[in-house]
């Protein structure tokens, strides 16, 4: 069975910081530690979290940073600017999901798709990372696919159709994600409200 692997595109367009876009798109362990801060902040704030870390700690190494001390990596985060509006928690998150990565894929965190042998597998790899909940592993999926150009037996099936952050591709495209996620939770609150 031949898979073609990914190839990273030269930025992904999601912080406005070029040194953060840059770091996203070539370094794998930068970009699942973007989804992992990925929650209840904004897409900007969380994806320049990873460039954040590596300047506070030296470097973005799974191992490293899972064996940190625990408090010395929570204080990293609780630095001002704070890393995200819940440091302690992300801290502890980010550090499970480098354990995770070093003792799963040898530190390497692209092997969760380079060595994927289809798209179930891995849908199935990403679930198994600490803080990928649904929505979290289709946007991965969707990156994979188009942003990285990540080819796989069955992977076509599993990407979603809507909106992703898969789909940006540029700071407007991003404006335009943001609006229709918006929209869509406004929706779904509201539709909850006429429920109750």
């Amino acid at each position: 069975m031949t898979t073609t692997h990914a190839v990273a595109p030269e930025r992904l367009d999601y912080t406005g910081d070029d040194e953060a876009d840059r770091l996203l798109a070539s370094d794998p362990l930068a970009l699942l530690i973007g989804f992992a801060l990925d929650q209840q902040v904004t897409v900007q704030k969380a994806f320049s979290g990873p460039a954040e870390l590596r300047r506070r700690i030296g470097h973005l190494d799974a191992a490293r940073i899972a064996a940190m001390d625990p408090a010395e990596l929570e204080e990293t985060f609780r630095r001002r600017p704070a890393l995200h509006r819940f440091p302690a928690a992300m801290a502890r998150r980010v550090q499970a999901l480098c354990a995770h990565i070093a003792e799963q894929y040898g530190g390497d965190a692209s092997r969760v798709w380079t060595d994927a042998a289809d798209g179930r597998d891995l849908e199935r790899r990403l679930k198994a990372l600490p803080s990928f909940g649904d929505m979290k592993v289709r946007s991965m999926l969707a990156i994979l696919a188009k942003r990285f150009g990540l080819q796989l037996p069955g992977l076509e099936e599993r990407v979603p159709k809507h909106p992703t952050l898969g789909d940006v591709d540029s700071p407007e495209a991003l404006e335009r994600y943001q609006a229709a996620k918006r929209e869509h939770k406004a929706r779904m609150r509201a539709e909850a409200a006429e429920k109750k």
